[in-house]
């Protein structure tokens, strides 16, 4: 169904395994993933996840979500929200997340500081397309420098860049935070 939707920005593979792994690390968590598309790293999410996780994805694009919901919508540990993740993410309370993928703009390179206030001590932030691809519009490198640079300094996170994949960056909040 994806393919014949036109929607190319997917996560990989390699990308949709990581995801796995780290939601099976937050038993009873709650997930947000900001950024549905058509649900490939949604469904890697909830593979990983327990009976008693939950997760909150977000989209703004209807037809595309569509697509992600017909296929996992009828899993309860899911719930769908469509809108801009940037409202999404300004009403919510601080730290009432356990794990943030933030595949969308809003979340990554616009309020990241709101973002990060949304994760639990010990929670992570995980943030993909990251290396240089052809099919960047202009300004999206000076976007990602200005992201890394910007994780890689809160003493409060630990962070580590994975060449892999579309390029990775995770982030995990300090216990004490």
């Amino acid at each position: 169904m994806t393919e014949g939707s036109g929607f190319s920005m997917s996560s990989g593979l390699e990308v949709g395994a990581l995801l796995r792994a780290l939601a099976a690390s937050k038993p009873g968590g709650r997930l947000l993933e900001l950024g549905t598309g058509t649900g490939l790293a949604t469904a890697f999410l909830l593979d990983g996840m327990d009976a008693a996780a939950r997760l909150v994805s977000i989209d703004t694009d209807a037809s595309c979500q569509a697509i992600a919901r017909k296929g996992l919508g009828d899993d309860a540990r899911v719930r769908f929200e469509c809108e801009d993740a940037a409202v999404f993410i300004t009403g919510q309370e601080a730290r009432s997340f356990d794990l943030v993928f933030a595949d969308a703009r809003p979340g990554k390179f616009s309020h990241l500081d709101e973002t990060l206030d949304l994760i639990a001590p010990g929670g992570l932030y995980v943030v993909d397309d990251l290396r240089p691809h052809p099919s960047w519009p202009l300004d999206h490198h000076t976007k990602v420098v200005s992201l890394l640079a910007s994780l890689q300094v809160r003493s409060d996170w630990a962070t580590v860049y994975l060449d892999t994949g579309t390029g990775l960056m995770i982030a995990v909040r300090n216990g004490q935070a």
